[in-house]
């Protein structure tokens, strides 16, 4: 089954890896990239994303829009993924240009004019999620899930509290896991747990250029421990393809906008707060052989070139 999807991003070498994988999948029709500020400031994420559309010779539209978040004072994330956001491949200028409408225009324009309901990845700040649900509630018919990665039911990884995407916009986050719409939280249980491994990371290079953009771009990412590298956001596309590799949990998941555990997603374990009602599908196991093994599959058998 081809699944038609949006990709909201702030790449971002997790993000980068993503982004490849959607555009060279025969399974995904990706109608539109927009962007965001998060990983590093949104000219850049924007230039990112043009990038990978001219790496891979891809007619995909590119949006901008959030600058700032929401209410909160924007914290980049240059210390991880380089200032460019994408270290370690020298990409050349892009060529390519981002639409002359902002990205929440073309979110709307993009979903009202589809024939179908359209599936939202979002793997940076909610931002510009949160800004399309606020100017245009009428549009939520037209989204037929999103699949976010980010939050965490344990510890951050931007604050003892936080996960950085929730964390960088909370009040975004709090108006898209109040919007009814079904959402999928991919977040740290399993984002940390289902690493790509050193294994993996090395074999990418046998793989043509595409596979050797991506071994180098993964090997300056500075998410790695001794399981391998956590490439966060690939994981919301395995899910879109195999949500059976996934062990998840319903809950009703609350945003903390405010004091020292800003950004924290607080899920009602217990059923104690909301009647039993949930808004979110949460991700708490991953089977990482299997994730290791699609990356594989993605780009041996769609990325060379």
């Amino acid at each position: 089954m081809k699944h038609k999807i949006i990709l909201d991003t702030d790449p971002g070498i997790d993000d980068a890896v993503m982004i490849s994988t959607a555009l060279t999948d025969p399974q995904l029709d990706v109608a539109l990239i927009t962007t965001v500020a998060g990983n590093v400031t949104v000219d850049k994420t924007t230039k990112n994303a043009l990038k990978l559309v001219d790496f891979f010779n891809k007619d995909v539209p590119v949006a901008a829009e959030a600058a700032d978040p929401l209410i909160k004072k924007f914290e980049d994330a240059a210390r991880i993924h380089g200032e460019s956001g994408m270290a370690g491949y020298d990409f050349p200028e892009p060529t390519s240009k981002p639409l002359t409408l902002h990205a929440v225009q073309a979110l709307h324009e993009t979903l009202k004019n589809s024939a179908e309901p359209i599936t939202l990845i979002t793997t940076g700040a909610y931002t510009n999620i949160a800004l399309l649900l606020r100017e245009y509630p009428e549009i939520k018919p037209k989204i037929k899930q999103i699949i976010a990665m980010g939050g965490s039911l344990g510890r951050g990884n931007m604050t003892s509290a936080a996960e950085f995407n929730v964390f960088t916009d909370p009040h975004a986050a709090q108006i898209m896991y109040s919007s009814q719409i079904p959402l999928v939280m991919v977040g740290l249980d399993v984002t940390l747990a289902g690493r790509i491994n050193d294994e993996t990371t090395a074999k990418l290079k046998q793989f043509g250029r595409a596979g050797q953009m991506l071994h180098d771009i993964i090997g300056h990412d500075f998410d790695h421990d001794e399981k391998g590298t956590a490439i966060h956001d690939l994981q919301t596309l395995f899910y879109l393809e195999h949500p059976e590799a996934f062990e998840t949990k319903d809950y009703w998941i609350d945003i903390v906008t405010e004091g020292p555990a800003v950004g924290e997603t607080v899920a009602d374990i217990r059923g104690a707060y909301h009647d039993g009602k949930t808004n979110a599908k949460v991700c708490v196991g991953i089977d990482t052989v299997a994730f290791n093994q699609w990356l594989l599959d993605k780009v041996s058998q769609n990325m060379q070139n």
